[in-house]
């Protein structure tokens, strides 16, 4: 039993190593074909699909009963679907505000916007930890925060001197 845990032979070695080249030789072919676009993580979608990717290549590595065939079909069929969400989001503004969510204004000018914070279900406390992870010690040293598409948080400081009069809130997403 504990001899099984730490090795079971070596034809399950000798698999992992010709599948495991050939399945990454595979997912690098793809990812060059669709372009880079496929791993952006520019939404929530694109998260996704990195992930299972990643999760598919995982499987098709360790999981004996899922063949190299298989794997490539998981990951022909992981990068196509996106293909065509992204393609259509694209094309069809309509489509892509439904598949894509719009970043949102959480901070402005040093002040917390409770109502998208709430929206967001994001409290003052995470947001002040994202603006010192930023190099700011302050809300006040800031003139914007954003909670992007991908769920990553830009912050924009205070232009030297403090003066904010070039951020109109209409030009800040979510904002105007």
């Amino acid at each position: 039993m504990t001899q099984d845990m730490l090795f079971q032979g070596w034809s399950g070695l000798l698999r992992t190593l010709i599948v495991g080249t050939l399945a990454y030789i595979g997912l690098v072919t793809f990812l060059r074909i669709s372009g880079k676009r496929t791993l952006a993580k520019l939404n929530a979608f694109d998260l996704v699909v990195t992930v299972a990717i990643g999760s598919t290549l995982a499987t098709i590595l360790l999981s004996k009963s899922v063949a190299l065939a298989e794997g490539f079909t998981a990951f022909a069929l992981l990068i196509g679907l996106q293909y065509l969400v992204t393609t259509g989001s694209v094309m069809w503004p309509r489509f892509a505000r439904t598949v894509r969510s719009e970043p949102r204004l959480v901070m402005h000018k040093g002040e917390f916007l409770h109502d998208a914070l709430r929206r967001e279900r994001v409290t003052e406390e995470e947001l002040l930890s994202v603006i010192r992870n930023n190099g700011s010690a302050a809300p006040d040293e800031i003139a914007a925060v954003v909670l992007e598409s991908d769920g990553s948080f830009s912050v924009i400081p205070k232009p030297e001197g403090g003066d904010t009069a070039n951020f109109a809130s209409a030009d800040l997403p979510g904002r105007g």
